[in-house]
């Protein structure tokens, strides 16, 4: 294990330390246990843990409905162009150092990032600057909407100048929030100390640890000894389980990650809609999301969950209709031979899927659609393989069926995902496959100059309800977080945007 705090951040943050504390033990340190690794100081390489523990932040933050909300700028607004943005910082802003927040350090912050790969590289941005002591302007080539959710997003948090060398090179974690880095080990451990000198909510937690760790058993023996007090990415089926055991409380969350089939629409049983249309009528979601995800609830028909309000259809069903389906297929001639599989003269209606075990819960699906379809006569051949024949398959054309999933979460506005999956004929590696709508590519690829929130609201609505009518994909389910608490921790809450565990709002239980 590297522990990497470079000295200037350690004597930095030491320099911070009064009134002082205790050093961090097992009593005044809350463990928090993950499932992901971190790989570098500089956050735009899977910079999510300093986000998701507090220690940097962004402009821009997004609320647990989608919406943006003021971040380290208080406000924002763009110019009739659609070309100017103009971010006002909150005032009395402290880095860890004691340096002070201003605009020449967010813009030489988010103009280091912008040279190297992020998100921010996917916006048409020209210049960013300081216009004076509390104001930043980023101009750009041409409108872009989703500008301020790209500022919100973990790659972009905001460094204090001290947190570079000479050659940009990120050497200390140094930010704003309410905690500090104590200690640094990639890829594992964080350890964060609460900041007095922060500028919103101040902590009462006065130590946080983050320990990283694959396996799913390890992190429910550890939520069953006590040694974690949050632990993520509890397995569904030990739900039940640790449901039992009298110090822990179990938080269901609802994730913008949707488990879906993809489809080759070019295939000749998958290009008539109603052929999808019949797949998706035979799929019992329901009992999928409730045997396989324990949770009935995750059950969904379209891609994006209800609190992205612009891409959800209110009157999308997930019911299971085996009659209707079977009804659709026969009108298209498929007939049941002796052995009840689908025929239409010599051919047979049978597909290939491909998923991958890196998800242990989409082979277990899989099987699940095998044996559902067989019910209407599909027959399904299915083949557990790397995740990377999938985006193989679409580039060559070999790929038939795909089981997958696929996080539209990763910044609070899903269009740039929505464009790379969905805003050409070809498709994308995660997203359709040969789903020729052209009036929907257009107005997809059209939204990001569309500011006006009425308007996107309606074309955006267009697009949910086509790719939902149409099927160029066959959604399942919603992912569900479940959350192993601690009832000696009081306050927690799960951001269904994985931004931030709010540890700034945590308290111990007395």
């Amino acid at each position: 294990m590297l522990k990497t705090l470079s000295a200037l951040g350690v004597a930095s943050l030491m320099l911070l330390s009064a009134p002082s504390i205790a050093e961090p033990t097992r009593a005044n340190t809350l463990a928090v246990k993950g499932q992901f690794e971190f790989s570098s100081l500089d956050p735009t390489r899977k910079g999510y843990v300093y986000q998701r523990m507090q220690v940097l932040e962004t402009l821009v933050n997004v609320d647990h409905q989608g919406n943006l909300i003021p971040g380290l700028a208080r406000d924002w607004q763009v110019d009739a162009s659609g070309k100017v943005w103009i971010f006002t910082l909150q005032s009395g802003v402290r880095f860890h150092d004691g340096s002070e927040l201003d605009a020449e350090a967010v813009a030489s912050s988010l103009n280091i990032a912008y040279k190297k790969p992020s998100l921010m590289q996917g916006a048409p941005i020209t210049t960013i600057e300081a216009l004076d002591k509390q104001r930043i302007k980023v101009s750009l080539s041409k409108p872009y909407s989703p500008l301020p959710a790209i500022l919100a997003n973990y790659s972009t948090a905001i460094l204090a100048p001290s947190a570079f060398d000479a050659e940009d090179k990120v050497v200390a974690v140094i930010g704003s929030g309410p905690f500090s880095a104590y200690e640094v080990s990639i890829p594992h451990k964080l350890v964060v100390k609460k900041f007095d000198q922060y500028w919103g909510q101040k902590a009462s937690i006065e130590y946080a640890s983050y320990l990283a760790g694959h396996r799913v058993e390890s992190r429910v023996l550890q939520a069953r000894s006590g040694e974690g007090h949050i632990v993520l990415g509890i397995d569904a089926a030990a739900v039940p389980g640790l449901k039992r055991i009298p110090h822990l409380d179990i938080v269901r969350s609802d994730l913008p990650r949707s488990m879906a089939v993809k489809m080759n629409l070019a295939h000749p049983l998958l290009a008539d809609q109603k052929s999808r249309e019949a797949m998706s009528l035979a799929i019992d979601r329901k009992g999928i999301a409730t045997a396989i995800l324990r949770s009935k609830e995750a059950a969904s028909a379209q891609l994006l969950p209800s609190y992205m309000a612009d891409w959800y259809v209110n009157n999308a069903s997930a019911e299971r209709n085996v009659e209707q389906a079977s009804a659709l297929l026969k009108a298209q001639g498929w007939q049941k031979n002796d052995e009840g599989w689908l025929v239409k003269g010599d051919k047979a209606f049978e597909l290939s899927l491909i998923t991958y075990s890196d998800r242990p819960e989409l082979v277990k699906v899989a099987t699940a659609l095998q044996d559902q379809w067989k019910r209407v006569g599909i027959k399904l051949n299915v083949n557990i393989t790397n995740f990377t024949e999938i985006p193989s398959g679409h580039q060559d054309g070999s790929l038939e069926l795909a089981l997958i999933a696929r996080n539209y979460g990763t910044i609070a506005d899903p269009l740039g995902i929505l464009i790379k999956d969905f805003g050409n004929a070809k498709g994308g590696d995660w997203g359709s496959m040969n789903w020729s709508n052209p009036q929907i590519q257009t107005t997809l690829n059209q939204l990001v100059q569309e500011n006006d929130p009425e308007k996107y609201h309606q074309q955006a609505q267009q697009v949910a309800e086509a790719i939902y009518k149409d099927k160029p994909l066959l959604p399942i389910a919603y992912y569900v977080q479940h959350t192993a608490v601690n009832k000696k921790v009081k306050g927690f809450r799960f951001d269904p945007y994985e931004r931030s565990l709010y540890l700034n709002e945590l308290t111990w239980n007395k």
